[in-house]
């Protein structure tokens, strides 16, 4: 028997047009790109489908715009495929980093105005709590999540240089200050990573320099109404399974600063019986990633109206 995860991608999976053929080709997607328009007071729409002056690109809009996209397909895969997010059809959700908000709305803890207004306080708040220039991310490919933290504690006294996504094997990203993590990227080269590369990101997430954006997020989290989702969630910072409101809430705060434990979130999905993961949202990274992860578990995406009717295809013949 199919044991199923539904996973919903995080920052870098944008594009410009993204989500543009599924507002064409159904009614529930232009509902649901309305409905998050209404509740930021601004047209994400328009910088989904043209990203004027680049502005798609900007964390405070990346963030609630992918978000957008997961829940549009979510909705479109229930309403045209009878195929809801629930104990009747997966074991439990997961999202890399903000892909945790989708990951929650999908499974009813959140309503989708909170998880809008909630990703654009938190892409601002992560935006200002470094000044530009300051701190910087480098993906660290070829060594192992222990190689890349012996480089980092080796370091220490520099600046701020943490691991910052333990994404899959071989593929780990560090965070912080711009210099301790450019020392850290040349010295990876040496231990015999195949590449470092500086990642043209606009602040350093998941690090201890994200602190100022932590507490706003406390705040804002505070007064928000968390209901216990209808399956687990998978928290990017224990990569155990969740469910209690509130402890839902802490660690929504505690993950601005914490390292996102992809690798270990997908073991977990196998210790937990999944057999196969469906991406949600723009592009396949994550699919990607659990491949790398784990090659027993088959992986199926849907981020376009081609790939959701395949998708709901797929599904419906099982």
């Amino acid at each position: 028997m199919t044991k199923r995860a539904f996973i919903f991608p995080g920052q870098g999976s944008q594009t410009v047009g993204m989500g543009k053929d599924l507002s064409e080709s159904f009614a529930i997607a232009r509902e649901t790109f309305e409905e998050v328009n209404d509740a930021l007071g601004l047209d994400l729409t328009r910088i989904m489908f043209e990203d004027p002056d680049g502005q798609l690109n900007l964390t405070e809009f990346t963030q609630p715009a992918l978000m957008t996209v997961s829940i549009a397909l979510v909705r479109i895969l229930r309403k045209e495929g009878g195929i809801g997010v629930n104990k009747d059809t997966a074991i439990c959700v997961a999202g890399h980093s903000l892909g945790e908000y989708s990951a929650l709305k999908a499974v009813g803890a959140l309503s989708l105005s909170d998880t809008a207004r909630l990703l654009q306080i938190r892409g601002q708040a992560m935006q200002s709590a470094v000044p530009v220039g300051q701190g910087a991310m480098a993906a660290i490919l070829g060594l192992d999540f222990d190689a890349v933290q012996d480089l980092v504690k080796g370091r220490e006294g520099e600046g701020v240089c943490e691991s910052a996504n333990d994404n899959a094997p071989g593929q780990i990203v560090i965070s912080g200050h711009t210099a301790a993590v450019e020392a850290v990227a040349e010295q990876a080269g040496q231990a015999g990573a195949k590449k470092a590369v500086m990642l043209p990101v606009s602040a350093p997430f998941h690090c201890q320099l994200m602190a100022p954006a932590a507490q706003k997020m406390s705040v804002a989290l505070a007064d928000t109404l968390i209901h216990p989702p209808r399956i687990p969630v998978i928290a990017n910072v224990t990569a155990t399974l969740e469910e209690e409101p509130n402890r839902l809430r802490q660690l929504l705060v505690e993950q601005i600063t914490a390292r996102v434990r992809w690798r270990e979130s997908v073991t977990a999905m196998a210790d937990a019986g999944v057999t196969e993961v469906i991406e949600l949202g723009s592009g396949k990274v994550l699919c990607g990633l659990v491949k790398r992860i784990n090659r027993d578990i088959t992986t199926h995406n849907a981020g376009t109206v081609e790939e959701i009717k395949n998708l709901i295809e797929v599904l419906n013949s099982k």
